[in-house]
């Protein structure tokens, strides 16, 4: 039989808690806990000698174990008639100061300023669900009325949103000073405890009202309050303790190995974001050393965007590989700062034993996982604002294999990099000693001026850049025709970034002229300044709308390109599909593609799906236009390049396009090598290899 309510409603109705109370009988009732727990904020807002209002009581022995203690002038009121009766009766001998009066606590007989202290545990609550809160407000007022000056009002609550948020905006609105205490209960085990932690609110009511609002935050009985600013700021960081608090009710039990839970960690006193751990539990029945029990992965700064860390599949795999019981993943972020690994793991042993695996033994040491031991390193070296895309971050950073990488993020969708470029030395030996000196002392940060580096134009980061790039192999690019001179290839690609991908296409493709479309000006401005993109008679960009321009040259007539090239991302990311925006896909817009292609031009979209019905619905229409299409899976990626062709079916059926490309790859291996090009510089690509993965979907 549950004793709980079943509705909010319930909880205000004076029906409801007499027939609680008649069900409960004698035996006491704690809702959110007892005096052991509550002593510590209760002693240090309440004085012995303080008259104080208990504000429904029920049946709880928190007033009568403060007055064991020395609180003698305690005034217990509830709206039920059958606790009251019963209370006096349990106290008539043992505390015959101890009295209890049924009194509705809306509208009370005691005269104004007669108490200095106001005690409720969970009336607050339970009030606050009838009416739409006008039962509460009326208690608050009356409350406020009979508090004295310097008078508190002490409520433990669970904090719940609609509740909170009318009891702190009253007391705001008189000039109050309004304080929350946080209560994380250590080592919590019962199966019926509360997933939410307990909060006790303390409103202190001034002579004259405080003009500029005092709303403090604190962890715990005796921490140390953190000021707010806003009502809607305080409510905000309630709701990061609930939400740690209900993760840690989770983690006492088994998680699914799918689950994905994550939690993020706020610096103290800036509360800007310093770590983001994510748990990850091994599959039932894995066969896991009785010693593996718990440990943390440091994730490298500049790593945590990398497909092993930041995926559920990434992940799943480092836990299998490191073979813990429970893998708790730590990301860093950006604008902190993190000296050194110890320091990183003092920082973090006192929260990660909150997220230790059920059962596990309390005198169990928790190893520290890293690459090498290494924190990673991470240079902003510049930030901007782009009113398309937010605010954004050029960065350089080491990658585990020791090279420098600069990057762009859009701070928006931080787990994503938008470009990346590998770095350089402006001079070659330089490059190559520091290169070795790397290698020497892989742990060391390196120290690198952002004007001694310049970008590798022939290396491309991104795996699906160099799949697009070898899809060209299609068109005969590399055959040279008459004395040397090779087919002219035209391409037009929509979706600019850091600029890699057109670059490399200019630099070593023969005789190849691109058209970017772009639509943020600043990406173009980024491009220009951080990646060392540069325009040319052969290279141009057309900044705008890439569905306008692809409508606007089928419209003029007269333009026709070998290659059409999609590598644009969506900037909605509730839809499942990161590249490219859905308008990319629609039945009109490819059809106007395949119209400005020649006959035998190309369309290489980059498609970035996690939704496999989604996936086949855009297969499906992409496939509706064009009459072959070969797919490329990126390893360790969502990503797949997919290559349609322009022509009939009859004449592009796959079963011959296949073994064609192997030939194809080689010229156009041969062409790129014998770029004009200094050895050094010349492009890092296996033509071959990656052609080898194409299937026919």
């Amino acid at each position: 039989m549950s004793l709980l309510p079943r509705t909010a409603e319930e909880f205000s109705s004076a029906e409801y808690w007499e027939k609680f109370f008649k069900k409960r009988g004698e035996k006491a009732f704690e809702w959110y806990g007892d005096y052991n727990k509550l002593c510590g904020v209760l002693h240090k807002y309440i004085k012995v000698q303080d008259k104080v209002l208990v504000v429904g009581c029920g049946n709880s022995e928190l007033s009568e174990q403060m007055y064991d203690v020395g609180y003698k002038h305690l005034t217990n009121i509830d709206i039920s008639e059958t606790v009251v009766n019963n209370m006096n009766q349990r106290n008539a001998e043992r505390r015959p100061g101890l009295t209890f009066h049924q009194v509705d606590a809306t509208k009370t007989p005691y005269e104004d300023a007669s108490y200095q202290a106001a005690l409720d545990k969970g009336t607050l609550d339970a009030m606050a669900s009838e009416e739409e809160g006008a039962l509460a407000r009326n208690m608050l007022t009356e409350v406020g009325r009979v508090l004295s000056v310097g008078g508190r009002y002490v409520c433990v609550t669970l904090a719940q949103e609609s509740v909170i948020k009318l009891a702190v905006e009253h007391f705001v609105q008189l000039g109050w000073a309004v304080r929350l205490h946080c209560l994380q209960e250590e080592n919590r085990t019962e199966e019926d405890s509360f997933a939410l932690p307990v909060f006790v609110l303390v409103c202190t009511k001034f002579r004259q009202p405080m003009p500029t609002p005092i709303l403090e935050m604190c962890l715990g009985e005796d921490g140390a309050p953190v000021r707010h600013t806003h009502v809607s700021e305080l409510l905000s960081a309630v709701r990061e303790h609930q939400a740690y608090s209900v993760l840690r009710k989770r983690l006492r039990t088994n998680t699914d190995a799918n689950s994905n839970l994550s939690l993020t960690l706020c610096h103290a006193k800036t509360g800007l974001p310093r770590y983001t751990l994510t748990i990850q539990d091994s599959p039932p029945g894995a066969k896991v050393p009785r010693a593996n029990q718990f440990a943390i992965f440091i994730v490298p700064q500049g790593s945590e965007t990398a497909w092993l860390y930041s995926s559920g599949e990434g992940r799943r795999q480092l836990a299998a590989s490191a073979n813990f019981r429970r893998l708790v993943i730590v990301s860093m972020h950006r604008n902190q700062e993190y000296t050194e690994m110890q320091a990183v793991q003092s920082e973090l042993s006192p929260v990660v034993m909150d997220l230790a695996p059920p059962g596990m033994p309390a005198n169990h040491q928790v190893p520290f996982l890293s690459v090498g031991g290494d924190l990673g390193w991470r240079e902003e070296v510049s930030r901007g604002v782009s009113q398309l895309s937010g605010e954004y971050c050029v960065e350089n950073v080491k990658g585990e294999d020791g090279e420098l990488y600069r990057r762009l993020v859009f701070l928006s969708n931080a787990a994503l990099v938008q470009s990346e470029s590998r770095l350089v030395s402006s001079n070659t030996a330089t490059s190559q000693k520091k290169k070795n000196k790397r290698k020497a002392k892989a742990s060391a940060a390196p120290v690198a001026s952002s004007t001694s580096m310049t970008v590798d134009s022939g290396f491309l980061c991104c795996a699906h850049h160099e799949v697009m790039v070898a899809c060209l192999a299609m068109l005969g690019v590399g055959i040279p025709q008459n004395k040397g001179v090779y087919i002219p290839v035209s391409v037009l690609l929509v979706g600019l970034g850091g600029g890699g991908l057109p670059q490399f296409l200019r630099d070593f493709m023969p005789n190849v002229t691109i058209e970017v479309v772009e639509l943020d000006p600043v990406v173009l401005e980024v491009a220009k300044q951080w990646f060392g993109f540069q325009p040319d008679d052969r290279l141009t960009v057309t900044l705008g709308d890439g569905l306008e321009r692809i409508c606007a040259l089928e419209k003029e007539g007269g333009h026709l390109f070998d290659a059409i090239m999609f590598d644009v991302d969506n900037k909605d990311s509730t839809l499942g599909m990161s590249c490219p925006p859905a308008a990319f896909i629609e039945t009109p817009i490819l059809q106007k593609v395949r119209n400005l292609l020649t006959p035998r031009g190309l369309f290489i979209l980059n498609l970035a799906c996690r939704d496999p019905a989604l996936r086949k619905s855009v297969l499906e229409r992409v496939s509706g236009v064009f009459p072959t299409i070969l797919s490329r899976k990126i390893e360790e990626e969502i990503n797949e390049v997919l290559l349609c062709t322009r022509g009939e079916k009859e004449t592009t059926d796959a079963t011959h396009i296949l073994p064609s490309l192997n030939q194809a790859a080689k010229n156009l291996q041969s062409a790129l090598c014998s770029s004009g090009t200094e050895p050094s510089r010349r492009p890092h690509i296996d033509i071959a290899e990656l052609l080898k993965d194409l299937r026919i979907v």
